[in-house]
């Protein structure tokens, strides 16, 4: 089986202590492809020597940004399953394995559900995609996607929902999902949100453009 039908798209920004480890674990499961998000220190170069695929962004241009262009690269690719890691060390990669299996036994969509969450802001987006979905932790960024599900909408993201938009489009639409519950590990340096005023408002913005522009 071509080691190519599996895509784990890592977006990372200066995230050169965790690179290399978080690469070459995804690198048994399939191809790891490292969105290097204009970082200014080793990234990309180590992300190439642990055998990655390395898309470069000349300049930050945030965490939506970086999966538009690693699932785009996936396709290119001819992945049929697009996995997303984050780079910070908080997933676990030996997991990428039941994600896989998940889509292999039927799901469409396979969403993690880690077992802390810092932020107000996320238990109640959880509360909305829960009441109305079922899905537990929409802003979990271990995710699972059957390609199918991306050509569909033909994008990761148009509105900066902080890698949910496609979630919430399968969701809508009626695909087939499926949740694997983790621990999470600690984190190594900032949260992609931001501080805690910052990230709660992002993930409010995203939750109501979730629900009233999502189609």
């Amino acid at each position: 089986m071509a080691r190519s039908r599996v895509g784990i798209v890592i977006p990372a920004f200066n995230e050169s202590e965790t690179i290399v480890g978080i690469v070459e674990a995804a690198g048994i499961y399939g191809v790891p492809i490292v969105v290097d998000d204009g970082s200014t220190d080793a990234t990309a170069e180590l992300a190439l020597c642990g055998g990655a695929v390395v898309v470069a962004h000349g300049k930050n241009c945030g965490y939506d940004a970086a999966l538009n262009s690693g699932f785009k690269k996936a396709a290119e690719l001819g992945s049929e399953i697009i996995v997303t890691v984050d780079a910070d060390g908080q997933h676990d990669p030996l997991l990428i394995q039941k994600f896989i299996d998940a889509i292999d036994a039927g799901a469409d969509i396979v969403v993690g559900i880690r077992s802390r969450r810092q932020r107000f802001a996320e238990h109640l987006f959880a509360g909305y995609t829960n009441l109305r979905f079922g899905i537990k932790d929409p802003l979990c960024g271990m995710k699972a996607y059957r390609i199918k599900v991306y050509k569909a909408l033909g994008h990761f993201d148009s509105h900066g929902l902080i890698g949910t938009e496609l979630m919430v489009f399968a969701a809508k639409k009626g695909f087939r999902l499926s949740q694997i519950s983790f621990d999470v590990r600690e984190r190594d340096g900032l949260s992609r949100f931001g501080q805690m005023l910052t990230g709660n408002y992002k993930i409010i913005r995203a939750m109501m453009i979730s629900i009233w522009r999502v189609k």
